[in-house]
């Protein structure tokens, strides 16, 4: 039996996520009758081409995972899979057939084989992950999780895929649909996820399991296509997971040469077995991914043997198997059948039952998942109870990593600052909270995209990450920020408790904002390091001076963009970021020195804006004067130039718009009262949005131009970001 502190830990799980087998003997290839002789020959010369650029990479070896059931089982099954796909895009008019038809054998093999999950807890911590990287394929994975008995797919929302409101929309949501791990879609960011997820496997297993007790132990499962191999992300990632040697990563490759525009030899002939050995990676193919189940399992039995580098498992397939007269074409990527074809796909492959219809065979044969993981999760819960008995402190570290319960007090270890303390770059403030929460948050880990001593983001009482030490905490992500920032979507989301953050220059977050993007939308609460916020990173000029950015971000739905002033600012910026677990936070941090302003505090920036001084009474101040980060000062400077004058100022810090946006009423009114038009803000950065908070009559002052290479205090002049400019806008009002 599990101990009660155990089986709540499952149970806590539930909640937390529902509130928010022989091959060649079996049968042969479906004739595709009706293709053309010239696609025939086509096809053909395709293969033969295949096959004389990959004479390096053996197929897979003949030793197999033992059949779980007869052929015939396995057979209904697959194509089971193939007409659940088939139906759902033909009753929506929209979708992509062609993935699920050709990858249904690889995915039923890993589905009913091999992996280990609990269909009525999605969210057991030591079940395997699977990352669908080729998100469009959807409906591979829906058919799945209803065939394995998942209650979030049931019959009826199979039925309304792609609708409103459904748990079944056009690519894989993880915030829609338990059962799905990571949110994909856009190409190359799920293979991303899945070295996240299994990063995140090898760190905990390496830093709680014992000799006498094995706790974490799962393998990270994708399937991506040729279009995921051709997105840059995927070989940073890749390239990652081989340098790690992250052995419990197996990626399928469905090999079958087709993309949107046609055959993909107009476009994409590298040989990619070579290029994922280079990489680090064991390879192996499958040849005949359509019928040759023992070649598959052959081929998952050699992976998991490889335990010190990562596996690609190419599957070549035939995309819209079974198809008379599509399969094999662009035509079945990304468009229903139609009518004729489904009936002429039924007729070729021998399928009598009605649209969405689950033979009694099938169902009765997958209806054994759920008794199944109930006993797998019953047994972890088990061998949990008794590594809590004998390992209370890392049960208590690994417990918070799994249910995202923060040790109580954690947030009085973060640095606070009075103006007596001195100024300093929030780069380094930020790094002196970092290194304060990685020693009281046990799953706080990240790193830099090779910019580690720029952004300020090493944590001194850690190690880095490596394959020999994947205890360590210090991630090494390279120049690859594209990859870096998928990779730490996959650790957030792997457990509650892991936060991971990333760093580089802000105006890089170019070549990640994909990733970002993803971030808010999957609901992966990534921690964004940003340094080099401004024009005030100086001489390397505006190739590195973001101007846009700052308002792009404010754009994005579900993302808080902090520009912080001071420490205060710095560290009440990080208190929020920890706690949003389900909101990735941005950081915008300085190069230059920065004095500790007086009136900031780490509970002003829990409400977004708030006010640092004011001499004003009756909330009728003459003039509001709003800044962010190191703009902040100088319009505390001015503000003080205009009291001298009689005038009574009011200075704001609007650190996170975000926050602010979600105050009361009565909160904002007492911020930026509505009978105070004459405002004025500064932000070394584009002016676009500002209108919101300073007003139809208010003024904005900012960088509508790119930067220029030379000294800080030099441009801060030239570009009219100063103490001159935003007296005389406030003057402007009297």
């Amino acid at each position: 039996m599990a101990s009660t502190s155990s089986l709540a830990l499952s149970q806590a799980l539930l909640a937390r996520a529902i509130s928010h087998h022989g091959s060649d003997q079996r049968s042969s290839l479906p004739s595709f009758s009706r293709a053309s002789a010239s696609s025939r020959r086509r096809n053909a010369a395709s293969m033969s081409k295949l096959r004389s650029l990959r004479p390096l990479v053996r197929a897979a070896a003949v030793d197999t995972l033992e059949p779980t059931t007869d052929a015939s089982i396995v057979d209904k099954s697959v194509n089971t899979i193939r007409f659940l796909a088939i139906d759902a895009v033909e009753k929506a008019k929209s979708g992509h057939p062609g993935l699920p038809m050709g990858c249904a054998p690889m995915a039923h093999i890993l589905y009913d084989e091999v992996m280990r999950y609990n269909p009525k807890n999605p969210y057991w911590f030591n079940r395997d992950r699977f990352v669908l990287s080729a998100g469009h394929g959807c409906m591979l994975l829906y058919a799945l999780l209803h065939l394995a008995g998942y209650d979030s797919v049931l019959e009826e929302d199979l039925k309304s895929f792609r609708q409103w409101g459904s748990k079944t929309p056009g690519h894989p949501e993880n915030f829609e649909t338990p059962g799905i791990e990571v949110t994909t879609g856009p190409l190359g960011q799920g293979i991303a996820n899945g070295v996240g997820l299994a990063l995140a496997e090898k760190h905990l297993a390496a830093r709680f399991n014992k000799p006498d007790a094995e706790v974490v132990d799962h393998y990270t499962y994708v399937i991506l296509g040729d279009g995921c191999q051709m997105e840059g992300i995927s070989n940073e990632a890749a390239s990652l997971a081989g340098h790690w040697g992250l052995g419990k990563l197996i990626a399928f490759y469905d090999d079958n040469h087709i993309s949107i525009d046609g055959d993909t030899e107009i476009a994409f002939t590298e040989n990619v077995d070579q290029r994922f050995e280079a990489l680090g990676w064991h390879v192996i193919w499958v040849k005949n991914g359509n019928t040759g189940y023992d070649e598959i399992r052959a081929a998952i039995k050699e992976a998991k043997a490889v335990t010190d580098k990562p596996t690609l498992i190419k599957v070549t397939t035939t995309i819209g198997y079974g198809s008379p007269n599509k399969a094999n074409s662009y035509s079945v990527h990304g468009a229903a059948l139609g009518e004729k074809e489904v009936e002429a796909t039924r007729n070729n492959l021998g399928w009598p039952y009605e649209p969405f219809q689950v033979p009694e065979e099938v169902k009765s044969h997958w209806s054994r998942h759920t008794p199944e993981g109930t006993a797998l999760e019953s047994d972890w819960n088990a061998s949990f109870a008794a590594y809590e008995k004998k390992y209370p402190e890392e049960a208590a570290e690994l417990k918070s990593i799994i249910t995202g319960e923060l040790p109580a007090g954690w947030e009085k270890a973060l640095p606070t600052y009075t103006p007596e303390s001195l100024g300093d770059a929030t780069r380094n403030l930020s790094q002196q909270c970092l290194n304060a929460l990685a020693k009281v948050v046990p799953g706080f880990l990240g790193g830099s995209a090779d910019l580690a001593s720029s952004n300020m983001t090493l944590l001194k009482a850690f190690g880095d990450f490596q394959k020999a030490t994947p205890e360590e905490r210090n991630l090494r992500f390279g120049v690859r920020e594209h990859g870096m920032g998928a990779i730490c979507n996959g650790i957030a989301l792997h457990s509650p408790g892991l936060i991971p953050y990333c760093a580089t220059f802000f105006v890089f977050t170019d070549y990640m904002r994909g990733a970002m993007r993803i971030s808010a939308l999957s609901e992966a609460g990534v921690i964004y390091v940003m340094t080099h916020d401004s024009i005030g990173l100086g001489e390397d000029g505006p190739t590195h001076q973001p101007v846009e950015h700052l308002a792009s971000f404010r754009a994005m739905p579900n993302t808080l963009m902090f520009r912080p002033a001071d420490g205060n600012e710095t560290a009440g910026a990080y208190k929020i970021a920890v706690t949003k677990r389900k909101t990735p936070s941005i950081l915008a941090l300085s190069r230059q020195k920065l004095p500790q302003l007086p009136g900031t505090s780490i509970e002003g920036v829990e409400k977004g804006g708030y006010t640092i001084s004011d001499n004003s009474s009756g909330n009728k101040p003459d003039v509001i004067l709003v800044g962010t980060g190191s703009e902040l000062e100088i319009a505390a400077q001015a503000a003080e130039v205009l009291r001298k004058e009689g005038k009574t100022v009011r200075v704001v810090s609007f650190v996170c718009w975000e926050l602010f946006d979600e105050q009361t009423d009565a909160y904002k009114e007492s911020v930026l009262p509505s009978d105070v038009s004459a405002r004025v803000s500064i932000e070394a950065a584009s002016t676009f949005g500002w209108g919101k908070i300073v007003g139809g009559k208010g003024k904005s002052i900012g960088i509508n131009s790119f930067g220029a290479s030379a000294p800080a205090p030099l441009l801060y002049k030239e570009f009219g970001i100063t103490i001159e400019a935003v007296v005389d806008a406030a003057k402007s009002f009297f």
